[in-house]
Formats: C-alpha cells, structure tokens, sequence
C-alpha cells in the first residue's frame, strides 16, 4: 500500500529525535502500528505515524508510563471520548510524581547527614573508621514506630581515633615541649583536640 510522504525509519526518527530501536519496540507493543513496506521489506511511515509517535515522545518527556501512554493513545482515536479521562491519567501521574518527590527529598536529608557525620567524625582518618560506610554495611534497624534507626546511628558515632598527620605531629610537638613536660600549658595554643560530644538521641514521639 502507498503512503502519503513516506518516509524511511531513519528519517522518522530524525523527525521525532526517537531512535531506530525505540521505533521498533513501540511497533512490538502496539502503540505504533505496524509499518507498511517497500519491495524489499523497508519499512515506510506516514505522517499519521509522524503524528503518533511525536504524540508518545511527549508523553514520555512528561514521565508517563506506557500503559498510561497507551490509554492516552486510545483517548486520541476516540474524539468523542470525554477528555476527564485525561484529566484523570494527569492526575494520577501527578500523584505519582509529588510522592517520588517526597522520597527525593527524604533522600536528600538523609545523604547530607551522611557528609555531615563523615566530616565531623571521620574525615582524613583510614576507610576503617568511616561512619558512612560502617552505616551502609550494618543491618537495616527500625524503631518501635517503624522508622529507620540507620540515620541515627551516624549521629551518634564517635570521631575516629586516628587523626590526619599534620595534627598528630602538631599534638607531639606540643605534649614534648618543655613547658608542657613541667605540666605548664603554653600560652595562646590550644589543647589537644577534644572529643567531640554524643548528641543526646532523639524520643521516639509515638506513644
């Protein structure tokens, strides 16, 4: 059968910035029908299929998975269709993308308390000690409500013993000095670093 300003697939997927392969695997699932084909076996597409598969890009810029998309297909070949039925698939979408937000931002939270907690209590000593990778390797814990005790466990870790080498000879050369042999602490220099404080663990609130 002719089609109207046929084209190759090259040059569909050129048109609807799709790839060749993409082409194909939608042609496989039904949302884009079957390619009409030259002498030769060469697929050919229409505008009709331009129409199409531009219409299913967009939707999946949009995020939409296909079994939406293809209900949003079935909506497009049935213009007497009541358009609340697209209204409904945005809005479930919506949904879908403000919850995964939420996990995003839960996400965040937890990843900035892991850089926080490393360069507070372990950052410049041996991988060993690292509070980040001792959290990722522990067993999953949850408290009597259900949430995850993992984040609090890297805000009650303790600062690593081994300390960078610039500051361990800046601590030696002051505990050798002669005035703090005789237990005179030097005037204008601090004392060795102190060790830093366990932040009191939050109640659990759930009754």
């Amino acid at each position: 059968m002719r089609v109207a300003n046929e084209m190759t697939i090259g040059s569909l997927a050129s048109q609807t910035r799709c790839s060749v392969p993409t082409i194909r695997y939608y042609e496989d699932i039904g949302l884009l029908p079957r390619a009409s084909r030259r002498f030769g076996g060469h697929r050919v597409y229409g505008d009709a299929d331009l129409r199409r598969l531009t219409f299913i890009r967009r939707c999946r810029d949009f995020g939409f998975p296909i079994e939406q998309i293809r209900e949003l297909v079935t909506l497009v070949g049935s213009p007497d269709s009541d358009c609340t039925a697209a209204r409904d698939l945005a809005q479930a979408h919506l949904d879908d993308v403000r919850r995964k937000l939420k996990e995003l931002r839960a996400l965040e939270r937890s990843l900035k308390q892991y850089v926080e907690a490393c360069d507070t209590h372990c950052a410049g000593g041996p991988a060993a000690a690292c509070v980040i990778l001792d959290d990722l390797a522990a067993p999953e814990q949850t408290s009597c409500c259900g949430s995850s005790a993992q984040g609090r466990k890297l805000a009650n870790a303790q600062p690593s013993r081994k300390r960078p080498t610039s500051e361990r000879r800046q601590s030696e050369a002051r505990s050798t000095h002669p005035d703090r042999l005789h237990g005179i602490a030097l005037p204008g220099r601090p004392p060795g670093r102190p060790r830093m404080a366990r932040p009191k663990r939050s109640r659990c609130n759930c009754g």
